[in-house]
């Protein structure tokens, strides 16, 4: 009997992908490792006033402006250990799990060569792709519809036919709130459960006192 039988199950942070329409899970992505972490940055959407309507100052127009970034690491030695298992890492080292993440930022090429043949054909109006809608999975509390910003790849080890070995990958992410969405949609409904989530953490924590401040009032 092993002696971590009663540890608990280690939770991988990833993205899905998801039809925007159905919400049908169209594909799911599992981190190798989870990073060790995870940047967050908000701006607030305040209202710009001249500095005359001062009723304005206290106002938001919106959900904060959110951005994500994290580096997650991509390594093919544990695979390679048992190569009868894993025959696509033998033969391509990690370019398949790089290629996943790629992707995300491509159309589909079918629907760039449709495009393409309707402007042969002098289709005035070419409507852009519409690509599935992406979540980052962070545990059950944070599932956050995102829109990939920018993807860094730096390979770091390779196999004698150049496959990549090892690589890190910088991913950010801004958060799309209702404001992006709406609320009559499936990433508009996640967004809220997103921020629902926060508000109910944010109850679970006791508020300080004016003497821990060193106050006994404002001023």
């Amino acid at each position: 009997m092993t002696t971590f039988s009663n540890s608990p199950r280690l939770l991988r942070g990833g993205i899905v992908l998801v039809d925007p329409d159905s919400g049908q899970v169209l594909r799911v992505i599992a981190m190798q490792y989870n990073p060790d972490t995870l940047t967050r940055t908000l701006l607030p959407q305040a209202i710009a006033g001249d500095g005359q309507d001062r009723s304005q100052a206290l106002r938001l127009k919106g959900p904060p402006v959110e951005t994500i970034k994290l580096d997650a690491e991509i390594d093919a030695a544990d695979q390679l250990e048992f190569p009868d298992q894993n025959p696509n890492v033998v033969q391509f080292g990690i370019a398949p799990q790089l290629a996943q993440l790629e992707t995300l930022l491509y159309p589909p090429s079918v629907r760039l060569i449709a495009n393409n043949a309707l402007q042969a054909v002098g289709t005035l109006e070419i409507t852009p792709v519409q690509t599935p809608l992406t979540l980052l999975v962070w545990n059950r509390q944070r599932v956050v519809p995102v829109r990939l910003t920018d993807c860094t790849i730096t390979e770091e080890a390779f196999d004698p036919q150049l496959n990549p070995l090892r690589a890190k990958v910088s991913l950010s992410m801004r958060v799309l709130s209702v404001d992006d969405l709406g609320f009559d949609t499936k990433g508009g409904a996640l967004y809220l459960v997103y921020q629902q989530n926060k508000e109910r953490l944010a109850q679970l924590e006791k508020s300080a006192t004016l003497p821990a401040l060193g106050l006994t009032g404002i001023p």
